[in-house]
């Protein structure tokens, strides 16, 4: 019977141990320099030479020129502890699996005070040393803690934490790791050249990869190729049937459809998978191998030589190319599908219908509205575009919302010659016409608007006419400041600055309910409040620096407020003043804030008898010496929206249409007045 050859191999000194050197080499030194402990602790992974390491140790403590990091190998102790050797009687070797109980550490315990028969030391290895129970250990406690200067305990373990703290804390512990590719590759060329045999170099990465960092589980992978390999010895074919791993033709293929968009090439792959019968499982798994090895090479451009990524030299290349042909992006989202998808498969009844659907979800990025597949997307875009490939489904998804967007100001499009055009004078209520019922629907989405510029073209491709005429401004626009920011930024960035004041202080927030910004002088903003002590309040050092700080955070640089009292509640932007039928004009230094209708009365009727519907505080009375003035043509009254019941309010109200009869033919004056009746406005000085 041959001899396995992870037993023929065994290492028989620490110098032959692979992959361990941050053990070995501690190990050796304090040999060297006879710092020997009384316990240690070998921990680590399966197969990765931690008995092995234990019975190197007592070699070399018993070797007739130890304690030595080198045993000479020709002393009756050396030779009786080589790995085919017959053992020492000094050397007690006990597996705690199935000698773990109390019993047999008191046997243990016993036999440990008898001095060493033909050694310097008396060395017991306790392998699964995780297996003693409590009591095993308790048993052991006292001579593992004070031993006879002649015992040495050395305890292997894969679970360190299962051994008993107080065990623990008396032992020199070093930890075992698993051995890396290179150096397993290393080993095996060397066993491979001792036995004489052919191995194809492409069958190396497939038998490390099944080991999984254990040598003797590698080890034991390559004996079974060697045993069934023929005269030719070990070809790649025969190892991908006998690993049962998957065909590297086939990843190969599946990667080229995914890069290529080809869902026939990859579906047909995954049939392929089937007919061969390879385990979907299995083959999502060394997908996602050769997932992390793309993403590797594509980011370490010297990955291979630095040893990151282990494969045949023309199956590097290929994989160059083939990360060279996807994105960074794309390549890390098909690996966490595919990641999850291996967790889904896991007791799965149907794992090709599995396998299928993450291959869907794979070739689907628009599906997800996720980070990773909007990189992907875009990486197919820029892949398109320089492969010079058509960019048809990508481009026309992204405009959707952008040519939606404005389909809705062009649904009123039939009533917009009726409105008058924006170079004309403004004209009285009375003697528009009336507008179509599509009217309402314009004008009550046209504030929603944000304000135009006077600068900007009109986004539309023909010239239609304004549904909204503007009035004459008696006032300029406050200028903007050094940072380009005037009014109008300030308004659209009220909700934001609403929102950065509920985080500082929800009581300032609340005053700034019915506020609204009147104009901006350099870096001074001035709010209007409909409520005088509110503008008081909102003026104070405290609520002025909360503002200020959120205008920082808001729009940046440096800010003061002050709050007067005047204007018309309701945030940073103007609103409809009321549903009604007719289109409103609009103000862009004003702002009107949308309340409940009233009938306004002119100055020169207050001394006929009020109508029933009418209030006693609509108008103010007319002055006694007050000159008599022309009746206008009689017109219907006309809702508006009212006015704060305030006195400065009425007052500034007839100030602006108590005019004498010589100036009554003024533009401008009659414009204030248009204002003042139907929009409630009011001149600023």
């Amino acid at each position: 019977m041959a001899l396995a050859l992870y037993r023929k191999y065994r290492p028989a000194t620490f110098a032959e141990v692979v992959g361990q050197e941050h053990v070995t080499e501690p190990l050796r030194t304090a040999l060297a320099s006879g710092r020997i402990n009384h316990a240690y602790l070998f921990s680590g992974p399966r197969g990765c030479g931690k008995t092995s390491s234990a019975r190197i140790m007592a070699r070399s403590l018993n070797c007739v020129e130890g304690p030595t990091p080198d045993p000479c190998g020709t002393c009756s102790s050396c030779r009786a502890l080589a790995p085919e050797g017959s053992g020492s009687i000094d050397v007690t070797e006990l597996d705690a699996a199935s000698h773990g109980g109390v019993d047999d550490a008191r046997e243990l315990r016993d036999k440990a005070f008898y001095a060493p028969a033909e050694s310097r030391y008396r060395v017991f290895i306790i392998d699964e040393a995780h297996m003693v129970t409590t009591q095993g250990f308790n048993a052991l406690l006292k001579i593992v803690e004070e031993p006879p200067e002649h015992l040495i305990f050395i305890f292997a373990t894969t679970e360190p934490d299962k051994v008993l703290p107080t065990i623990r804390s008396r032992t020199h512990h070093y930890p075992f790791r698993l051995i890396p590719p290179t150096a397993m590759r290393e080993l095996l060329e060397r066993n491979v050249a001792a036995e004489g045999v052919r191995v194809d170099p492409a069958v190396y990465p497939l038998v490390i990869r099944a080991g999984g960092g254990s040598a003797r589980d590698t080890q034991s992978v390559l004996d079974q190729l060697l045993a069934g390999a023929g005269p030719e010895g070990v070809d790649y074919q025969r190892a991908v049937a006998l690993l049962g791993v998957t065909d590297s033709a086939l990843i190969n293929e599946m990667i080229d459809g995914l890069a290529k968009d080809d869902a026939a090439a990859v579906f047909g792959t995954v049939e392929r998978v089937a007919e061969a019968g390879h385990d979907p499982r299995r083959f999502a798994s060394d997908l996602l191998d050769r997932l992390r090895d793309l993403v590797l090479v594509r980011s370490v451009p010297d990955a291979v030589t630095r040893g990151l990524v282990s494969a045949p030299e023309d199956e590097l290349n290929r994989m160059v190319e083939q990360a060279q042909g996807i994105g960074l992006a794309t390549l890390t989202r098909y690996a966490e599908i595919v990641h999850n998808g291996l967790a889904e498969m896991r007791g799965a009844t149907a794992p090709r219908l599995l396998l299928e659907l993450l291959c869907a979800r794979m070739m689907l990025p628009a599906a997800s509205d996720g980070e990773a597949a909007l990189l992907q997307r875009l990486e197919r875009l820029e892949r398109r575009a320089v492969t010079g490939a058509p960019i048809a489904e990508a481009p026309r998804a992204a405009e959707v919302p952008r040519a939606t967007a404005p389909a809705a100001p062009s649904a009123p499009a039939p009533a917009a010659p009726s409105a008058p055009a924006a170079s004309e004078r403004f004209q009285r209520p009375s003697q528009r016409r009336a507008p179509e019922p599509a009217a309402p629907v314009a004008s009550a989405a046209e504030p929603v608007r944000p304000a135009p510029e006077p600068a900007r073209p009109a986004p539309a491709p023909a010239p239609v006419p304004e549904p909204v005429p503007e009035a004459p401004q008696p006032t300029q626009t406050p200028q903007a400041p050094s940072g380009g920011i005037d009014a109008a930024a300030v308004r659209k960035a009220w909700p934001g600055l609403l929102a950065a004041i509920r985080k500082i202080s929800r009581s300032t927030e609340a005053m700034l309910t019915n506020a609204t910004v009147q104009s901006v002088e350099g870096s001074l903003v001035v709010l209007a409040h409909t409520a005088e002590p509110l503008a008081r309040r909102l003026s104070e050092p405290r609520n002025a620096d909360f503002i200020a700080a959120a205008l920082h955070e808001v729009l940046g640089g440096s800010w003061q407020v002050r709050c007067v009292h005047g204007g018309g509640g309701g945030g940073g932007s103007a609103r409809p003043a009321g549903p009604g039928p007719r289109p409103q004009p609009s103000s862009p230094s004003r702002e009107t804030p949308a309340q409940p209708q009233r009938t306004y009365q002119r100055p020169t009727q207050s001394a006929q008898p009020a109508q029933p519907t009418q209030s006693a505080q609509t108008a103010p009375p007319a002055p006694s010496a007050q000159p008599a003035r022309r009746q206008p043509p009689s017109e219907p009254d006309i809702p508006l929206p009212p006015e704060p019941d305030d006195e400065e309010s009425m007052l500034a109200e007839s100030d602006v249409m108590d005019l004498p009869p010589e100036v009554e033919t003024d533009p401008e004056i009659i414009a204030h007045r248009l204002l003042a009746e139907h929009l409630g406005a009011r001149p600023l000085d």
